[in-house]
């Protein structure tokens, strides 16, 4: 059983969409520095530079795509921009490219953790995979183990009413681990297929909340084997280069397997997505473009590179 093996029909036009803002300033620049005409020499590289860093793909990651520009350019010394805009539309390709996500063969519950800091549309995330998952025809078990924040538990109800999955809660500061316990128990005896976990963001200090998602994986692994066999990173777009500390710190202590990065259509800055999956070594599963239940959008770096470039 592979996670979300379905596709949007129209997810390219979406995902265009979504990144208007980014591929409207970038092309810009682009323009500017690419010209009809122009030959690439090291001023047109630096403006091509800047323009990078502009769409917030971050120091690091502009100075290694430039360097292999360069080396690419020096190499064919009669390139102009129409070559150059190929290179990089290669270079970005190569930069995200990543195996997809591993087909599910254990046995069902398929247990999917989904952390990252309060804001981000943590809570959002969950509701809507639930709804990818239910239109596959997919048994999904929402455990509200965000027990540190009131209105995480509320807010996953309503995402249960809307989406026919069933929801396991129990009171507010209860233990996460003994909601998630639940939950996986119920899943088990109800032949559930999924069992998506919202994880607290938040807890008194960031060593309590790193241990409190080891505790669970513990758990986990007691009750289903190979668990937890995914967990998602829930990043904000819009926090541009300052969501990479988040990530290191999650991806250190909770065993981070993909990053679903949201309001991506909230920034003009989306070039985000190349400096998070470049830095991280971690490939971008899925990018939120709205509030509706169906504005999740599987990634794909291909269709990703023409809405930023075509």
């Amino acid at each position: 059983m592979k996670l979300f093996s379905s596709t949007d029909a129209g997810i390219f036009d979406r995902l265009r969409q979504s990144v208007s803002r980014t591929r409207q300033e970038l092309s810009e620049k682009l323009e500017r520095v690419l010209g009809t005409g122009r030959r690439v020499d090291p001023e047109a590289l630096a403006a091509l530079q800047g323009a990078l860093l502009a769409a917030d793909l971050g120091p690091r990651t502009t100075q290694e795509l430039i360097g292999r520009l360069q080396d690419r350019a020096l190499r064919t010394a009669t390139i102009d921009a129409a070559g150059l805009r190929q290179l990089l539309r290669e270079e970005l390709l190569a930069l995200l490219d990543s195996p997809p996500a591993p087909a599910f063969a254990g046995v069902p519950p398929q247990v999917i953790f989904v952390v990252g800091v309060n804001g981000t549309g943590k809570t959002t995330t969950v509701g809507k995979l639930a709804w990818r998952l239910q239109q596959e025809q997919r048994r999904v078990v929402l455990a509200a183990a965000d027990t540190f924040r009131a209105a995480a538990i509320e807010q996953l109800e309503e995402w249960g009413r809307r989406t026919g999955a069933a929801v396991v809660r129990q009171r507010p500061g209860a233990d996460p681990a003994a909601v998630l316990f639940e939950a996986l128990q119920q899943a088990q005896r109800n032949g559930s297929d999924v069992v998506l976990v919202d994880t607290a963001g938040r807890l008194h200090t960031k060593h309590n909340l790193m241990a409190e998602l080891e505790k669970m994986r513990r758990v986990a692994a007691r009750l289903v084997a190979g668990a937890p066999h995914e967990v998602l990173l829930v990043l904000d777009a819009t926090t541009g280069q300052n969501g990479l500390a988040q990530a290191r710190e999650f991806t250190a202590h909770a065993g981070v397997t993909g990053i679903v990065l949201t309001k991506l259509d909230g920034t003009a800055r989306g070039g985000i997505v190349v400096s998070i999956a470049r830095e991280l070594g971690l490939p971008v599963r899925f990018v939120g473009v709205g509030e509706q239940p169906d504005d999740l959008l599987p990634f794909d770096p291909r269709q990703f590179v023409a809405s930023l470039l075509d």
